[in-house]
């Protein structure tokens, strides 16, 4: 089986990679994102270190992560931020494990992980490989802006928390530039997928 990484700044189109890999036969995609979430919803030990920290306002009435609340809290104030990471990041390398290994049994050809902070938490060192989808800096903002509702100043805090795209692609194994349309997005997507599975 390979692991792979898929990772890449806000806007970039990693997503729309990761959804593509998705459907092929063999390929199983981990969200780290969707992790997080699930683990600040679920991981009994991980909520009680969060109300700890945060407050219980970070949970509504219903017991749900209010997760405006905290970005806000925690994108505002780089030591709230990193407080967050300590805290979320080693039980989202734990899960990422776990799934390794699951799709190992399951027979699985190919595991792509896929995280923004991929680099940051130390990810890429249980992986095969990590894929970077890149695309440049305006037109990142301006999708981030159409599918999210956010201001242009709110994107930029966003990719203020990520590393550059310099230094993503020097540090990655493949590079998919998205700059033209969602087709040729997946025309790469589907480059990347016959060479990691069916290269000579």
């Amino acid at each position: 089986m390979i692991t792979l990484g898929l990772t890449g700044g806000i806007g970039s189109g990693k997503s729309a990679v990761a959804a593509h890999l998705a459907t092929k036969p063999g390929v199983r995609v981990i969200y780290a994102d969707d992790e997080a979430k699930r683990l600040m919803h679920e991981d009994v030990a991980l909520r009680a270190a969060l109300v700890e920290r945060f407050g219980r306002e970070i949970y509504d009435t219903e017991g749900r992560l209010d997760r405006s609340a905290l970005a806000a809290r925690v994108f505002a104030d780089p030591d709230e931020l990193a407080a967050l990471n300590a805290l979320v990041h080693p039980a989202v390398r734990e899960a990422m494990l776990a799934h390794i290994e699951e799709a190992r049994c399951d027979g699985i050809d190919l595991l792509v992980y896929e995280a923004a902070l991929l680099y940051e938490v130390g990810a890429d060192a249980h992986l095969d490989g990590v894929a970077v989808v890149d695309a440049p800096v305006e037109t990142r903002i301006a999708r981030v802006m159409a599918r999210d509702g956010v201001l242009r100043e709110q994107v930029l805090d966003r990719m203020r928390h990520q590393l550059p795209p310099e230094d993503l692609r020097a540090r990655a194994d493949f590079v998919i530039v998205n700059t033209q349309d969602l087709v040729h997005l997946h025309t790469r997507a589907e480059q990347l997928y016959k060479a990691l599975l069916f290269a000579d």
